[in-house]
């Protein structure tokens, strides 16, 4: 038998329906990996950057003040997760966002946080 509580009665539909459109156990389990992505400074601070202009590895490494190889590093993770997207011209890897949905979670994180300020 289903608890209710005692504050606010909702109807066992309305409860079937909330637990019905519940993700599957997997997705949540992709949701939350996919945010562990974001508990990294490092990973932000690029974020950051490349939601202000597509660049290269070098750039980002001069910004962030990061070797090249550690930038390297945080950009394979943030590709693996796809937030960042890259191409190629010549030689050169260009990052950037991988599309709008990460400068919206990015910029609205940020508007959240600087509000509690």
């Amino acid at each position: 038998m289903k608890e209710q509580c005692l504050c606010k009665l909702i109807s066992p539909e309305e409860i079937d329906k909330i637990q019905k459109d519940l993700p599957d156990a997997e997705t949540i389990s992709d949701m939350a990996e996919f945010f562990k992505v974001f508990g990294d400074s490092s990973r932000l601070t690029l974020i950051y950057y490349l939601s202000r202009a597509e660049l290269c590895v070098a750039d980002l490494a001069a910004l962030a003040g990061m070797s090249p190889s550690a930038v390297s590093h945080q950009l394979k993770t943030l590709r693996l997760m796809r937030l960042v997207k890259n191409r190629k011209e010549g030689t050169v890897v260009y990052y950037s966002l991988d599309d709008s949905h990460i400068d919206s979670l990015f910029k609205d994180a940020l508007e959240h946080i600087l509000e509690e300020k």
